[in-house]
């Protein structure tokens, strides 16, 4: 496939993506608003002095992946404006408390050559950085035919990715020849970037940022005064970032556990806000006794189990549990970062499905700080082992964070190939 007949069969599908943005709606609201900026239709919502950077992040996880690079480029460069674009208002809202009005949002626009020439020609961006692999082959090219430099940062490529890519490898080589610079996360990603048909000079491996992930500031404080307020002799068991199919399944895993850890409490924090109800619908169905975060509810002594179901908290959360389940691993949704809990000191735990963080989960396993199980009777036995061996539950805990300590560094050499390609004059 080639780029027009791409190009032709995305218009024919717009009415359907436009129907399914409508729907989603229903749900989560927000994807109601500013749906215009989608086909490139916007006011610019304030005048900018320079050329402003243009950032894609597609959601929450690249969002959050990408702040430590923003704050960098903030605080060395604090005259060149910064906008920021996502797919999802969830990406929308981390932009917002990450950076309040420092960073301008918009949403990106959908990949046709109209709606992105109107983008580029209101923003005149004097670069654009694309958070991991969000790529496609319009926005790309409209970027390269505008001369504005494009870079990939912290880019991965799974290789289930890399398969899908394959089926249209024309259309992928070409978009790659278009690419200033892939800033890979390791060898075995780009090796994957070049067999699509990247030139070699366009990529240097940088390793993951995600690696320069710090634990929150007063983050041993804040674990403190929520352990308080649950009961400091509890354990606490919290499922991060959980994915439809999963809670049920932890929430099952609970229960078996509850004969011999009556005391135990699980927390749960759904990766997305559409299913907060839900999710507590299923907790109550269950006959659990549930606190809701979003209410301002503590849990007692009774309650059993307690829902995050607020954004921006999962780091304070995860600081208070004792034992991390990460999401998106038990279905197949290639899981979440595992480095998060990791940097914290917990144990971690995660189901089979882990490819979009394929290198990191190994070398995390290799290292102790990760167990990965195989379904839900291998996630309540590995449960029993770290309840019952408080040793065994802090070395693994300990082991993970110096793994992580030890393969940080990406972040430096990442601004320096954002500062040659984006931010030079």
């Amino acid at each position: 496939m080639n780029r027009l007949l791409y190009t032709f069969l995305f218009y024919l599908a717009l009415p359907f993506i436009l129907g399914r943005l409508w729907w989603r709606g229903l749900k989560a609201p927000a994807y109601r608003e500013r749906w215009l900026e989608r086909l490139g239709l916007f006011k610019p919502k304030n005048k900018m002095g320079k050329q402003p950077l243009w950032i894609h992040a597609v959601s929450v996880g690249e969002v959050l992946a990408i702040v430590p690079l923003v704050k960098l480029i903030q605080a060395r460069y604090p005259d060149i404006p910064i906008v920021m674009t996502t797919m999802t208002p969830t990406g929308a809202e981390r932009v917002k408390v990450n950076f309040a009005d420092t960073v301008t949002h918009y949403y990106c626009p959908y990949d046709l050559p109209c709606a992105l020439k109107r983008f580029i020609k209101k923003l005149n961006p004097r670069a654009c950085v694309i958070v991991e692999t969000e790529l496609w082959p319009n926005l790309v090219n409209s970027c390269a035919h505008s001369g504005i430099p494009l870079l990939v940062a912290n880019a991965r490529l799974s290789e289930r990715s890399a398969r899908g890519y394959m089926r249209f490898s024309t259309l992928a080589r070409q978009m790659l020849e278009q690419i200033n610079m892939i800033a890979v996360q390791n060898e075995i990603d780009g090796q994957r970037f070049l067999d699509l048909g990247l030139p070699s000079r366009s990529m240097s491996v940088t390793g993951s940022i995600k690696f320069d992930v710090k634990a929150p500031e007063g983050s041993e404080r804040l674990a403190y005064a929520l352990r308080q307020m649950w009961g400091e002799s509890r354990k606490v068991l919290i499922g991060a970032s959980t994915h439809e199919g999963e809670e049920s399944e932890l929430i099952a895993v609970y229960q078996q556990l509850l004969s011999d850890y009556p005391d135990l409490l699980l927390v749960v924090v759904p990766r997305h806000p559409e299913r907060f109800d839900r999710v507590a619908e299923l907790i109550k169905q269950a006959g659990l006794k549930l606190a809701r975060r979003s209410l301002g509810q503590q849990p007692e002594s009774r309650t059993q189990v307690y829902l995050g179901d607020t954004m921006g908290e999962l780091m304070k959360l995860l600081a208070a549990a004792d034992i991390a389940f990460v999401g998106g691993s038990l279905v197949e949704r290639g899981g979440h970062n595992p480095l998060e809990p990791a940097v914290l000191k917990k144990p971690v735990i995660m189901g089979p499905h882990y490819f979009n963080f394929q290198l990191i989960c190994d070398s995390l396993q290799q290292a102790g700080g990760l167990t990965v199980v195989s379904d839900a009777d291998g996630l309540a036995g590995e449960l029993r082992r770290l309840l019952d061996d408080t040793e065994r539950l802090s070395s693994q805990g300990q082991g993970g964070y110096q793994f992580v300590m030890q393969n940080q560094g990406a972040l430096e050499k990442l601004y320096a190939l954002t500062d040659e390609y984006c931010l030079k004059d």
